[in-house]
């Protein structure tokens, strides 16, 4: 699970370089900045607040956003989703 947890931490950090070096909406900014808190917040056993099926069902809305105009974004977001199912969140 340790490996997991740093494997979706390393697929953040490349969804977030790959997000500077792409011109978003507002909108979509403040998306993944919501998805990415409440990752972190997933894989911390301390504050584990989130609702894993709305993190899950955010990461899907993301993931379909980007499909068209941003298919490696959505790459990185389909990698998190499929790692957090294996790891059983």
């Amino acid at each position: 699970r340790l490996m997991s947890n740093d494997k979706i931490k390393s697929l953040l950090k490349n969804l977030a370089q790959e997000m500077k070096s792409t011109d978003l909406d507002a909108d979509t900014l403040a998306m993944i900045e919501a998805f990415d808190a409440d990752i972190h917040d997933l894989l911390n056993p301390d504050t584990a607040r989130s609702d894993h099926d709305s993190v899950i069902e955010d990461a899907k809305l993301l993931e379909a956003r980007f499909a068209a105009e941003h298919p490696v974004a959505e790459r990185f977001i389909r990698e998190i989703i499929e790692t957090l199912g294996r790891i059983g969140v």
